[in-house]
C-alpha cells in the first residue's frame, strides 16, 4: 500500500490525503520480530508466556516496537487530519466517572474530584481505511491478545464511540485517576510528548468483590508506593486491564501532543459504557447508552 509521508516535529510538511486501501496485517505489526500471525511459532509463544506472566503479575504488558513505524505515521496523519473533529472536554470527576453523592462520608473516594481535560477522536469517526481501525478489526490481533490475557473468549467492545479511539492529549491536559468502563485495553502510544504524559498505575486495586476504598483513598491522597509508572514509546503496544487497576496520566508539558490509540476489548460481548461516562469522554450518549445500562460486567460502583 501507498505509504504516508513522514513530516516533522514542527509539521513543515502538507498533510498527506487519507488512505485509500485497507491496511493488511504485514502493514501494521513487525512479523518478522513478533510473528502473532503463526500459531506454531516459538518466538510467539515465548512472547505470549511474557506478556501473561506480567499481566498476571502487575496487570500490564508492554511490546516495544510492535507497530511498524510507517502505521504509527499514518495513524498520526489520521488524528492530524481529524484535528477539527476531536471531541475536547473539561471536566472534574472521581475515579468511578459517577456523579458526587452527598450522602457518602466526606473521606469516601468517590467524593474526590479532579480536573481532567483532554480530548478523543470517536471510534465513529475513524477514516474508512483507518489503521487503527484495521489493527481492532484484525482477528489475528484479537487472537494475539486473547492469548495473552489468558482468558477466552474476549469481544470487541459495543460501544460505538469508545470501542477504539484515540485519545489526545495536549500541553496542560492531564487525565486524573480513574478505573475504565470497559475491562482489557490495548494502547499503542502514536506520537509522544515532550515531557509529561507518564502511564501510572496501581495494579488491581480492586476486585469485582473488592472495591478497596481504604487503598484507593490513600492512593489519592498521595500514596504512590504501590504505583507503577510505564513509559512508552511511539510503535510499543500496552496491554492492560484497566477495569481494576485505577490509573492515570500526568500532564503534558511541551507543545507537541500526546496521541495514543485504544483499542478495546471486553468478556460479555453486549456491554457498553454508562450514558454518563459516554457524555463524559466523547460528548453524548447514544441510544444503545441507555438501553444496555443495566448490562454491566460486575457490581462495582461504576
Amino acid at each position: 500500500m501507498t505509504e504516508a509521508v513522514s513530516i516533522n516535529e514542527q509539521n513543515a510538511v502538507e498533510l498527506t490525503v487519507a488512505p485509500s486501501v485497507m491496511p493488511e496485517l504485514e502493514d501494521l505489526v513487525d512479523l518478522e520480530t513478533y510473528p502473532i500471525h503463526d500459531l506454531e511459532s516459538p518466538k510467539r509463544q515465548a512472547l505470549v508466556d511474557q506478556c501473561r506472566k506480567e499481566l498476571d503479575a502487575v496487570g500490564c504488558c508492554r511490546i516495544p516496537d510492535i507497530i511498524k513505524p510507517e502505521s504509527i505515521e499514518r495513524m498520526r496523519q489520521e488524528v492530524e487530519r481529524q484535528r477539527d473533529e476531536i471531541y475536547w472536554s473539561e471536566d472534574s470527576h472521581n475515579p468511578y466517572m459517577t456523579k458526587e453523592d452527598t450522602s457518602l462520608p466526606e473521606d469516601h473516594p468517590a467524593r474526590f474530584f479532579e480536573k481532567r481535560s483532554s480530548g478523543f477522536v470517536n471510534s465513529d469517526i475513524l477514516e474508512q481505511y483507518s489503521d487503527l481501525r484495521a489493527i481492532y478489526d484484525n482477528d489475528v490481533i484479537l487472537q494475539f491478545v486473547s492469548d495473552c490475557l489468558g482468558i477466552a473468549p474476549i469481544y470487541r467492545w459495543a460501544d460505538p464511540l469508545g470501542s477504539n479511539p484515540y485519545s489526545i492529549m495536549d500541553e496542560g491536559d492531564y487525565f486524573p485517576w480513574h478505573f475504565d468502563g470497559n475491562e482489557f485495553t490495548v494502547s499503542i502510544l502514536v506520537q509522544e510528548p515532550e515531557k509529561g504524559g507518564e502511564f501510572q498505575y496501581y495494579p488491581d486495586l480492586r476486585t469485582p468483590e473488592n472495591e478497596n476504598l481504604d487503598e484507593v483513598a490513600r492512593v489519592l491522597n498521595g500514596d504512590y508506593s504501590k504505583v507503577h509508572s510505564l513509559a512508552l514509546r511511539p510503535g510499543d503496544m500496552q496491554i492492560f486491564k484497566g477495569r481494576f487497576s485505577m490509573h492515570r496520566v500526568t500532564p503534558v508539558e511541551g507543545k507537541t501532543s500526546r496521541y495514543i490509540a485504544l483499542p478495546t476489548y471486553m468478556r460479555e460481548p453486549d456491554s457498553v459504557n454508562r450514558p454518563e461516562r459516554a457524555k463524559q469522554f466523547y460528548g453524548r450518549a447514544l441510544p444503545i447508552h441507555y438501553e444496555r445500562e443495566a448490562n454491566r460486567p460486575d457490581d462495582l460502583i461504576d
